[in-house]
């Protein structure tokens, strides 16, 4: 892979998307292309953070089990995602697993390379802080989310946050079962089940095999900000 092919999989905003054809080469140099398979682990909750991964293709869903065996999922990255930076910059065990949902590539970079890159593009490692610290509030509005708003615009505010922020929106409410709808939003399935039902009824989502698909965004973003 050339620095521009490499910059062709970053979408504008992703850490690495500003940096030069020079830069791109340094980190093609110290990494590694590997392609990943469908429901594939590339990281595991627990591990030695060893190295971290920069996704080109596909999307990854990022999860961890709770000490009573309780999955959360907690995001679903895509192209020019950094994942595993956590345990790797604090040398503590990975905190959530993650996995592919179907067949991408990623550059996997070792833990010792990677800080020898950000010692010679300390401006790399500024917008990695600008990254972390975006997450962090995502993760607090999260939290608001989960304590302030009743089953329907939460729900709603969820689907929006898949179907607006993500390249591949649409096809992941596609492919996420109500199950797994229920983990990363944090609601029973009887619930979803239930909120999902009545939306299909009203002409909101349609549903077919227990698969999503969005009908009236207008009217959604309505339901998601009801609360606002």
């Amino acid at each position: 892979m050339t620095p521009a092919e490499l910059a062709a999989h970053l979408p504008k905003g992703s850490v690495f998307a500003d940096c030069d054809d020079a830069e791109l080469a340094d980190l093609l140099s110290v990494g590694s292309l590997q392609p990943t398979r469908s429901n594939e682990e590339i990281l595991r909750q627990g591990d030695e953070g060893t190295s971290l991964v920069l996704i080109l293709d596909g999307v990854v869903r990022i999860s961890l089990v709770t000490p009573n065996g309780r999955e959360i999922i907690l995001d679903y990255a895509e192209a020019g995602a950094v994942l595993g930076e956590i345990a790797v910059l604090d040398g503590q065990p990975r905190t959530a697993s993650a996995t592919a949902m179907w067949p991408g590539r990623l550059l996997r970079i070792p833990r010792a390379s990677f800080f020898g890159f950000l010692e010679r593009h300390p401006k790399v490692a500024v917008r990695l802080l600008r990254e972390m610290a975006r997450r962090l509030r995502e993760t607090d509005s999260t939290i608001e989310s989960d304590r302030a708003f009743t089953t329907a615009p939460r729900l709603a505010r969820y689907l929006k946050r898949l179907t607006d922020q993500k390249m591949h929106g649409a096809k992941l409410t596609r492919d996420l079962s109500q199950s797994e709808l229920g983990s990363f939003v944090g609601i029973s399935r009887e619930n979803i089940n239930r909120q999902l039902a009545a939306w299909a009824s009203e002409g909101v989502i349609e549903l077919t095999q227990g698969k999503i698909r969005i009908v009236d965004p207008d009217y959604l973003t309505q339901i998601a900000e009801a609360a606002d």
